[in-house]
């Protein structure tokens, strides 16, 4: 019997764009279930995630999975044949787990005060953002991915996040390439894989969707 398996997600969410690598890496054949997290939530979602009541959700074989780091660490688990996500060396996994979880600590906050501050909250909010890129690219080092050789965990979990990479840009004034041409460089390695480009939100419609969000925040 074939795996059935459904992904509850929003186009916009950077958590969902991980599990979406991650499957297409694995090269899993999933159903996409688009939710409306404008209106109400759907009864499936607060069915499958009635706790947090957020996406994404991981359905498998009727079994929902929540949190996109554990559904990560549940698709290496599972479909564990092909593309590892994490490393098999303990402190290198160890390791891996570390920087995923600064991911979703730091820069996932620090993203979304670039473009719902300004003035002086806006100005602290870049250097936050600088400080966390400089120690992501020190962690990258000279290795192609954060990975290694090959794509990972950690390449997974920080990904989503470069969408916006021109929105912050625009808003904060400033070049990632120029400042941070590792990160830079790293990003656009990581488009050149299949399982990356087709999961990703498209940076033009993520800045369109923001600029709209801060009219209404009366930024602009």
């Amino acid at each position: 019997m074939a795996d059935e398996v459904t992904l509850l997600d929003y186009w916009l969410s950077p958590f969902g764009m991980r599990v979406k690598i991650a499957l297409a890496e694995k090269e899993v054949k999933y159903e996409y279930s688009e939710q409306n997290l404008m209106n109400r939530k759907s009864d499936l979602l607060l069915k499958m995630n009635p706790v947090y009541k957020k996406i994404p959700v991981l359905v498998h074989n009727g079994k929902p999975v929540c949190e996109s780091l554990i559904i990560l660490q549940y698709i290496d688990a599972v479909w564990k044949g092909k593309a590892p996500l994490l490393p098999s060396d303990p402190y290198e996994r160890a390791q891996s787990m570390f920087w995923a979880d600064f991911i979703d600590r730091k820069v996932h906050d620090i993203s979304k005060k670039l473009w719902t501050t300004k003035g002086e909250e806006l100005e602290a909010a870049k250097k936050d953002f600088f400080e966390c890129l400089e120690l992501l690219e020190r962690e990258l080092g000279e290795k192609p991915y954060f990975g290694g050789e090959a794509l990972g965990y950690v390449d997974i979990a920080l990904l989503p996040f470069s969408c916006g990479f021109y929105t912050y840009e625009t808003i904060g004034d400033f070049s990632i390439e120029a400042q941070f041409p590792k990160i830079r460089a790293w990003v656009d390695r990581c488009l050149k894989k299949e399982s990356v480009a087709k999961s990703l939100a498209e940076p033009a419609k993520v800045h369109g969707f923001i600029l709209e969000t801060r009219k209404g925040l009366g930024f602009d």
